[in-house]
């Protein structure tokens, strides 16, 4: 888990079909330690988990990716120069319980990360 260590929520709307939310990365956190030693960059297996996370919040379930249609890391979050970023989670669930999610982390006009896929509620 991630939510509540390596980042925060900050702020956060939902509606039925969307979230966003403003996230906070701790730029002190000890990944960076790793990744990379006086370059932290937040890795992109990171900012998958936090859009599951954040979808889980919502949701007060736990899920399971089944389906990365599309997942794109297209610009480097340095959390010593950024560590705000904000959110974009436009979901539905099928009626076969499947939660279909098209998703993007950015900061203004940069957008860092978008992904396309399915998620399923744990033990189903």
């Amino acid at each position: 888990m991630l939510l509540n260590d390596f980042f925060t929520i900050n702020n956060r709307e939902s509606s039925p079909t969307e979230i966003w939310a403003e996230l906070i990365i701790d730029p002190n956190h000890k990944i960076f330690e790793g990744h990379f030693p006086n370059l932290p960059v937040v890795p992109g297996v990171c900012m998958m988990q936090m859009i599951k996370e954040i979808i889980e919040d919502v949701l007060g379930k736990a899920t399971n990716l089944v389906h990365a249609a599309e997942m794109k890391f297209m610009a480097v979050i340095n959390p010593q120069e950024n560590n705000r970023i904000q959110s974009t989670i436009k979901y539905t669930t099928d009626e076969n319980g499947a939660i279909h999610i098209i998703a993007s982390l950015y900061k203004d006009e940069l957008v860092h990360f978008k992904f396309k896929g399915q998620f399923r509620v744990s033990g189903h």
